[in-house]
């Protein structure tokens, strides 16, 4: 019975079956595997399934109920989008990468336990990592050591959170944690992490932007909405997230103005997209909840439209910066239709996906008269619409011409787009169908005469201030520089780390290892020579004290020249003469 399969099962089995394949069973293999999960998923039966003992615990691998299956079934339709934009791609890692990391998701959605999350939580960071190293540069190696680095980060913390939270609780059932010791704070902190909350963040402009044109569209669906599931089943209500959600959604925005690669302003937009989804986790009621949902749900597909539409602008082009593009909506007319409409929906235009799903948000924060948060998310729906909204399409389809004359994308990426696009507007004039699956029953109308009267007058007001710096030229100019996050705070530190390591640390190393070996050599002669140390140890002694300053003074005297080495020598002389003074007491006991 294909129903007692886990969904996250069919993507990673079916994997390992995509190398051995060629040409078009290739891919209609590949379109196939989708396709059975989504059946799968019809027919699991709600409750918990797939029950296996471990240790002393239970692990469940199949968990459905309303939370996951919404995420199971808006993961499963961005892998079949995926797959279809990346036809045309050769290489079998990026896609046995690309199943791995969706059936990473998809186990991260139906575990019940928190063995078997920590599990598929490090799958998605180990696949994710082969679509940034995939596109074989060397700064895409660079981001993916950066990368993984951060995410096994994130993973020890979990770990350690997980054992102590294990320990104290006696239970491994992945439910409502909430903050209350050290293991809830720890696995709080790993989930922080892949949400891309401040401070930890910055690996996902500077992962993404460096990932493979088709594996750019799988990493902005899964991992950051997955930690937006895991912290909406574990964290909400946690005031905590209400304040980080709603920074979250402006901080980015100033980010994404001034930066040159279209790539890395979409990818501070995803953040500042998925602050709206952890403030409603922070509000915790069921229509924030629902809005979570719904905007998650709404997000990952104008997201990957978005990452879709210059996808197609690099593979056409080969360029992906504002100041080498601009006027390719007489060569790409199609992709400039369909990133317009991925702006208008990640921007909350009335029709569009994003105004049905944000507004449900917005809408809780009201409820709970949070006024200060409520503005700072009406600011921040206005600033995404002047970087996403507006800056994308305009410096790479209008702006000024920049003499690239190109054609449209291949037929398979069309058609991604065009899929992406349908649901976009669908969703927007007819939300029923995204209402109807989300966790609670839901009671909102977003099509107000207010509310489309004053999301408009927002949106209109972004525009006239872009407008405005555009023609006046007080808009900040596109540059060709790299732009530091906070990672300049772990950067620089850590080189000058790996640089004490390098060099102080390994000279004093030598030192030491040589020092103690004479000393082991020496105490191996002590049975030929212990009478005579018996007799002639306090004469030693009284030597080596009065030897002592002078050998100092010997020590320090060549450094006067050398001040910056002073330090590394006293703490020499300081391990020197601790283990000196022990072997000596050693021979007197």
């Amino acid at each position: 019975m294909i129903n007692s399969i886990p969904v996250a099962f069919i993507f990673i089995m079916g994997s390992f079956l995509i190398p051995l394949l060629k040409g078009k069973i290739k891919s209609v293999y590949m379109l196939s595997l989708p396709i059975l999960a989504f059946i799968n998923l019809i027919f699991l039966p709600q409750g918990q399934s797939w029950q296996i003992g471990f240790l002393d615990y239970t692990l469940i691998l199949s968990r459905v109920d309303g939370l996951s299956t919404v995420f199971g079934y808006i993961f499963i339709l961005i892998t079949f989008i995926g797959v279809i934009y990346a036809l045309h791609v050769k290489d079998n890692i990026q896609h046995v990468a690309a199943f791995c990391y969706a059936g990473g998701a998809l186990g991260v959605t139906f575990t019940g336990d928190l063995f078997s999350l920590y599990f598929f939580w490090e799958l998605m960071a180990v696949a994710s990592c082969f679509l940034i190293l995939a596109q074989r540069t060397t700064d895409s190696r660079k981001a993916a050591f950066r990368y993984f680095m951060w995410h096994f980060f994130g993973g020890v913390c979990l770990l350690a959170g997980i054992v102590i939270y294990v320990s104290i609780r006696g239970t491994i059932t992945f439910s409502y944690i909430g903050l209350s010791d050290l293991g809830t704070a720890l696995i709080f902190v790993g989930f922080c992490l892949n949400a891309a909350i401040f401070p930890f963040h910055s690996w996902l402009p500077d992962a993404y932007p460096r990932a493979t044109i088709t594996g750019a569209v799988f990493m902005s669906a899964m991992t950051t909405k997955s930690a937006v599931y895991i912290l909406a089943r574990t964290y909400p209500g946690s005031e905590v997230l209400m304040w980080a959600g709603a920074f979250m959604t402006c901080f980015p925005i100033f980010y994404a103005v001034i930066a040159n690669d279209m790539r890395r302003v979409l990818s501070y937009s995803l953040i500042n997209q998925v602050g709206f989804m952890i403030c409603g986790i922070g509000i915790g009621s069921q229509l924030a909840i629902n809005g979570v949902v719904a905007h998650a749900f709404c997000h990952i597909i104008y997201k990957a439209l978005l990452f879709m539409s210059m996808g197609a602008v690099l593979h056409m082009t080969g360029k992906i910066r504002a100041t080498d593009l601009g006027g390719l909506y007489r060569y790409m007319p199609f992709t400039a239709v369909f990133c317009i409409i991925g702006a208008a929906s990640i921007s909350a235009f009335p029709l569009f996906s994003g105004f049905i799903s944000k507004s449900l948000t917005i809408a809780a924060v009201a409820e709970h008269h949070q006024t200060i948060i409520y503005l700072m998310l009406l600011f921040a729906s206005a600033g995404v619409f002047h970087h996403a909204g507006i800056k994308v399409p305009y410096f790479v389809f209008f702006g000024h011409d920049s003499g690239i004359k190109t054609c449209e994308p291949p037929f398979n990426m069309r058609l991604a787009m065009g899929i992406a696009a349908f649901i976009c507007v669908f969703l927007g004039v007819y939300p029923a169908p995204l209402y109807n699956i989300l966790p609670f029953p839901v009671d909102y109308h977003p099509y107000t005469f207010f509310h489309v009267i004053g999301m408009v007058e927002l949106l209109m007001f972004g525009a006239l201030a872009f407008t405005i710096l555009i023609l006046s030229g007080f808009y900040p100019a596109e540059l060709r520089a790299q732009n530091l996050d906070t990672d300049w705070f772990f950067r620089m530190p850590g080189r000058a780390f790996l640089k004490f390591c390098d060099r102080p640390l390994k000279t004093i190393g030598k030192r030491i290892d040589t020092f103690f070996l004479k000393i082991v050599a020496w105490a191996c002669m002590a049975p030929i020579v212990s009478v005579k140390i018996e007799k002639q140890f306090d004469k030693v002694f009284h030597k080596f004290m009065a030897l002592f300053p002078s050998v100092i003074f010997t020590l320090i005297k060549p450094l006067e020249t050398e001040s910056r080495q002073i330090s590394w020598n006293l703490l020499y002389i300081l391990a020197c003469f601790i283990s000196i003074l022990f072997f000596l007491l050693f021979l007197g006991g």
